[in-house]
């Protein structure tokens, strides 16, 4: 993706969300199913760092299904000696059924983002097994693994499936707007400071 990028012009930097060199800010700046990767100390300080005040922040990601639950039962069965499941648990521990999903919800809480909004794109898609599993390679369950666990997993998979499957893909997709530095600054102004009646009744 790099390479394209620079052959359309476009400028790149290769490196870590926590070693992202400071003082540029964007009007735009999303992840696209990596959130969970980045250290959650300062996540959000250093994602608003990254964005001018009003810039939007987003993050897109969702779980791949499958559409037949017996296909989907025969894949545990295939999966589960080496990998029992293959759900990436939110940071947060906010339950699955939740109306508000992560980030969402530390977006809410957070001194440095307001206008939080959460949609749902449903997608209905028809791929082969192979490209499945293909995707499956790059969700984190799998690539937490040793390689070796890898490869094993993958060819289980591989033979449980049907040669082409259908797969729900929704694509979750959590928008928020960035405050200015100045409101931030009041909050946390607000929250390190206590209000002078309440230390006169500690005192009393």
């Amino acid at each position: 993706m790099i390479t394209a990028l620079a052959a359309a012009n476009v400028r790149t930097v290769r490196a870590g969300f926590e070693d992202l060199p400071p003082g540029e800010s964007n009007g735009l700046v999303y992840a696209a199913a990596a959130l969970h990767w980045t250290n959650p100390e300062g996540r959000w300080s250093r994602m608003a760092a990254l964005l001018e005040p009003g810039g939007v922040f987003a993050s897109i990601g969702g779980p791949l299904q499958l559409a037949d639950p017996a296909v989907e039962e025969a894949v545990r069965v295939g999966r589960a000696p080496i990998l029992e499941s293959d759900d990436v648990p939110s940071p947060d521990g906010t339950p699955p059924g939740a109306h508000l999903q992560w980030p969402g919800t530390q977006l809410q809480q957070s001194e440095w983002f307001t206008d939080v909004q959460q949609s749902v794109i449903e997608r209905r898609l028809t791929m082969s097994a192979r490209d499945y599993v293909g995707l499956l390679s790059t969700i984190s369950a799998y690539l937490e693994r040793p390689i070796s666990e890898q490869e094993q997993v993958y060819h289980r998979i591989l033979e449980a499936l049907p040669e082409t499957l259908a797969v729900a893909a929704d694509i979750t997709v959590h928008l928020a707007r960035r405050r200015s530095e100045e409101y931030a600054w009041r909050i946390r102004r607000t929250e390190t400071e206590s209000p002078p009646h309440a230390a006169s009744r500690e005192v009393a």
